[in-house]
């Protein structure tokens, strides 16, 4: 079966939406220049109201999108996406700096991310995975299978909090994902290598030997650890940030 496209996504939105619909973005890994094959498509849709009758209308759209391997667009009215800033800095920090717009003209010169707010829900999400991984590997009970798969599972999750790390150090962020992994552990004063070994992995080339794993995993948490230290003193003199 095809595959939904972008475009047809847009068109297929509007239809739904009708006047309703303000803007559609393109945001993340996928709306860099040349993004990595497979990567998923995070969307952003701005629409002035919301109601259930609008919902339903939409819901076979979304469901078509999903389908196709793509998270549901992050849908909110206008008036959210003025307010949330401080609700969602991560995530509104990577739109504001990687984007393309696909329809419409968002109102992103009417927010502006806080620091604060930024290493607060950075720390949260770094000490939510940390607790993860150290989940997985009581799980793994020592199978060099299991442990690859959790290496794999978080790979992308790793690289956001690496990403917002850089951004709460007024340090872009869009760069490839083996410049942010040493930029990150530069900052933050941990071993960047078992990192680069799984965006390597995840390339094919080279894949990651199962003797190497254990080692590997053990060096990859450690990293978080540091990592999570770092945050929990970080103080910043700019109270918010430029993207």
């Amino acid at each position: 079966m095809a595959k939904m496209t972008l475009e047809e996504l847009t068109t297929q939105l509007r239809a739904a939406w009708g006047d309703a619909l303000q803007s559609v973005v393109l945001y993340g890994s996928a709306a860099a220049d040349a993004p990595p094959p497979g990567t998923h498509c995070d969307v952003l849709v701005i629409v002035d109201r919301l109601d259930v009758a609008r919902l339903d209308a939409a819901s076979a759209v979304v469901r078509a999108w999903t389908d196709a391997g793509h998270p549901a667009p992050m849908t909110m009215t206008s008036e959210e996406w003025r307010r949330s800033a401080d609700v969602f800095p991560m995530e509104y920090a990577d739109i504001l700096e990687r984007h393309r717009v696909l329809h419409g003209a968002p109102p992103f010169d009417e927010v502006r991310v806080a620091a604060a707010d930024l290493r607060w829900q950075l720390e949260n999400q770094a000490m939510g995975k940390l607790l993860h991984l150290r989940a997985g590997v009581l799980a793994s009970g020592g199978d060099a299978k299991r442990q690859l798969e959790l290496l794999e599972a978080s790979r992308a999750a790793v690289l956001v909090l690496f990403r917002s790390t850089l951004r709460l150090h007024g340090m872009p962020a869009s760069g490839e994902p083996e410049a942010v992994v040493h930029e990150t552990a530069r900052v933050a004063g941990f071993d960047p290598e078992p990192y680069l070994r799984v965006v390597r992995h995840a390339r094919g080339a080279p894949r990651l030997d199962r003797a190497d794993v254990g080692a590997t995993l053990a060096s990859y948490v450690s990293g978080v650890e540091q990592l999570k230290r770092h945050l929990d003193q970080y103080s910043s003199d700019h109270p918010t940030l430029t993207t």
